[in-house]
């Protein structure tokens, strides 16, 4: 990442009033810096490699990290948002209990304890969504999303920062899953999100609905447009 990018979620890691519950979908060479600038709080990692997660908690004890299998792939990028419009009021609702979910972009097999935790800070920088064949991050975003609408506290917003956000995938899912409306800027090809808690009965992830198609967003600019 970029210094300005580092400094974006380093600002908001350290505006948090109570110690930061910090989710980080991704293993990088920022790790250590995250678990660093959290610790006071709880920091978890949760990554597509066994190998680097055991590799990482052998070296470092002190933190938390979780390998989870992610069966999408970057090239069903379409089908897999249409799958969800089919579902949004079932499996794919933007207010559930991911542990138990059948929604094909759900991660449910993350440890138990995960789904129960007040998320102040959601960071998706993984998995690998540098070709076809990776499984890209549309599971990631989509339960960023939901977890950050299933927060008890009405108060507290659940700030989600999406990097390469201005690749196909991540540009994407992010507005179908985060929404324009929360928006909060972007820094270079970081984008921070806002997002509030959301009552069960509502069945639309965005309050705004998007009326361009995909392949136009995949290749819009309005994204980062007026944001440094």
């Amino acid at each position: 990442m970029t210094y300005n990018e580092l400094n974006a979620i380093a600002s908001v890691l350290h505006q948090c009033h109570d110690p930061c519950n910090f989710l980080v979908f991704g293993l990088t060479h920022e790790t250590l810096l995250w678990n660093s600038l959290n610790h006071n709080g709880v920091t978890v990692f949760i990554d597509q490699s066994s190998f680097l997660v055991s590799q990482l908690e052998g070296k470092h004890l002190n933190i938390e990290a979780y390998d989870v299998r992610f069966t999408t792939r970057v090239s069903d990028l379409y089908d897999l948002i249409d799958l969800y419009k089919e579902k949004v009021r079932d499996e794919c609702r933007p207010v559930q209990n991911l542990l138990f979910s059948d929604c094909e972009l759900a991660v449910n097999d993350m440890p138990n304890h995960i789904y129960d935790i007040e998320w102040d800070v959601i960071l998706v920088d993984g998995p690998s969504g540098y070709s076809s064949e990776a499984p890209g991050r549309m599971s990631a975003i989509f339960t960023a999303g939901v977890l950050a609408r299933n927060k008890k506290d009405r108060a507290k917003k659940t700030h989600v920062f999406v990097h390469d956000a201005g690749r196909e995938v991540e540009r994407v899912c992010s507005f179908e899953f985060l929404c324009k409306e929360n928006l909060v800027k972007c820094v270079d090809s970081l984008a921070h999100f806002a997002v509030e808690r959301m009552e069960s009965n509502l069945f639309e992830f965005c309050a705004n609905s998007i009326s361009s198609s995909f392949e136009e967003l995949a290749t819009s600019d309005d994204f980062f447009d007026g944001e440094e």
